[in-house]
């Protein structure tokens, strides 16, 4: 065996010393074989970028979609300043309009829970203490809140207090299943044809109470906090009594960043 091998061995070095040209016969099925590779080679270049260019169109249309929406809140924002100040000039208050957004937080078990008041919290989507999710004011809602109100608190959330539970603790409903939300075509694909296709979008449809506000509200899963920091006073009682459940207006949004 050792003998043959070095014998073809020399008969190699032999014909390259010669120098002369061997004519090798590639067999039909290999040309074959890289002519198609080729040709996918070429539809995959194709592909990617088209991609890319879709991409940064898409980059395109998010960032000015961000910019108008990050216009109509300094708008809405200078708007309440100028109401205030025109409001304390004539000796007056301002008051405002009536929030439309709610988030509520879970805080009590299921110990001694009557079963219409546990119904209602899974009719909510709060089934574990520390869920959280946001809510449309309206009397059907706010009826069952007041039914819930030992076994939750609730408020009304600001700007930042939005962003902060969807950028950190977001997650989306795709498919039945839980999936973070670590990339704008997770929204798209979910939301696109209600015209929400990025973040920002989502987020300007929450805190606006928009049409699309129950597709949107409704995809995003029950938010998972942790137990807020320096812990509750005394969840048995009313948050008016010094203690943690019912309704907190904007101190919500305190609770919330020592949740988040």
């Amino acid at each position: 065996m050792v003998n043959m091998v070095v014998h073809i061995w020399k008969m190699y070095v032999i014909e390259e010393m010669s120098g002369e040209e061997v004519n090798v016969v590639i067999p039909e099925s290999v040309l074959k074989k890289r002519k198609r590779s080729a040709e996918w080679a070429l539809v995959k270049n194709m592909e990617i970028e088209a991609c890319k260019k879709q991409a940064k169109e898409k980059r395109k249309v998010i960032f000015k979609q961000a910019e108008k929406f990050a216009s109509e809140y300094d708008k809405q924002e200078k708007e309440l300043v100028q109401l205030k100040r025109e409001a304390k000039l004539k000796g007056g208050f301002y008051v405002e309009p009536e929030a439309k957004l709610l988030f509520i937080i879970r805080i009590r078990g299921i110990n001694a829970m009557h079963p219409k008041t546990r119904k209602i919290l899974q009719l909510l989507r709060l089934r574990q203490i520390f869920n959280g999710v946001f809510l449309k004011v309206n009397k059907a809602t706010m009826n069952m809140l007041h039914r819930v109100e030992p076994y939750v608190t609730y408020g009304y959330p600001n700007l930042k207090s939005v962003k902060e539970l969807i950028y950190k603790r977001g997650f989306g409903k795709v498919n039945h299943q839980r999936i973070p939300l670590t990339n704008d075509s997770v929204i798209e694909q979910a939301l696109g044809k209600y015209g929400i296709i990025c973040m920002e979008g989502l987020i300007h449809e929450i805190m606006t109470v928009g049409p699309h506000f129950k597709e949107a509200n409704n995809f995003l899963w029950p938010f998972k906090l942790k137990a807020p920091l320096g812990g509750l006073k005394k969840k048995r009682n009313h948050y008016v009594e010094g203690g943690d459940a019912g309704n907190r207006e904007n101190y919500i949004n305190e609770l919330l960043r020592r949740m988040n």
